[in-house]
């Protein structure tokens, strides 16, 4: 099983991805209001607290998040070297001035992107994207002809990582892939962008003749509804998102995005 693909043992998969991409989104917007530690601190402690009931293994959380881990990591790392100084020096050299405000600014980044990615990523990447096309169509109200045409895009794209491995193999076996590592890599990056264009325009003809673009109202082979669980999981994200915001303004740490 691909590690983006929806595990259907997984309890977090049977939620409506309606509902998921609201919970996602009520996290997500209550952090980008302040930066500060304790707010992301409280979010994050709460979704890790909640991960166990997810169904997901942590070896596939793991896989699925170590990314993340190491973008955020690297974030940090540059916002105390380079973050904006204030209160106490430690090290000025340069460009790279460390400081009370800088390695508070790089510890509020370091969890903040945890607190934000998190949650979307065990959500998000457990969703079937048949099922999320369904929901924004059915619920959303969303233009079908966009979303039909987002949902073939975005199954295209296990055959683009295909073909990629098979234009290497290809030219491999032909003897133009042994040397000039940059030069082989814009020459099948052009010629993958070729293939990907003729895939598309197939696909595209395709859709019209099975009538994919047609005017008029459209039938759905599978209904999208919301359940009583669905409700629960978009609470849970209301009370999460508010005890960050609670807990933040209680301490004295909450700092608007626009006042900083």
């Amino acid at each position: 099983m691909s590690l983006l693909a929806a595990d259907p043992a997984a309890r977090v998969s049977s939620f409506n991805p309606v509902a998921k991409f609201a919970a996602v989104l009520v996290v997500t917007l209550t952090l980008l209001l302040s930066i500060d530690p304790v707010s992301a601190g409280v979010t994050l402690l709460l979704v890790l607290a909640l991960l166990p009931w997810s169904g997901l293994s942590a070896r596939m959380i793991w896989l699925r998040c170590w990314p993340l881990l190491a973008a955020a990591v690297l974030a940090s790392a540059a916002t105390v070297l380079y973050g904006r100084p204030s209160g106490a020096t430690y090290l000025q050299w340069g460009l790279l001035h460390i400081s009370d405000g800088s390695l508070y600014l790089a510890l509020a980044i370091l969890l903040r992107v945890l607190a934000i990615a998190l949650p979307a990523i065990v959500l998000l990447s457990t969703t079937d994207p048949t099922d999320l096309a369904d929901g924004l169509s059915q619920l959303l109200h969303l233009p079908a002809r966009f979303v039909l045409g987002g949902l073939a895009g975005l199954r295209l794209v296990g055959l683009l990582i295909e073909d990629w491995r098979e234009l290497s193999l290809a030219r491999r076996a032909r003897g133009v892939a042994d040397a000039g590592r940059v030069r082989r890599f814009l020459g099948q990056s052009f010629a993958l962008f070729v293939l990907a264009i003729r895939r598309g325009a197939k696909l595209a003809t395709a859709m019209e003749a099975r009538g994919f673009g047609a005017p008029g109202a459209r039938t759905w082979a599978r209904p999208s509804v919301l359940r009583r669980r669905d409700g629960v999981l978009v609470l849970i994200a209301f009370a999460v998102a508010a005890a960050s915001a609670v807990v933040a303004v209680t301490a004295g740490t909450w700092t608007f995005v626009w006042a900083l």
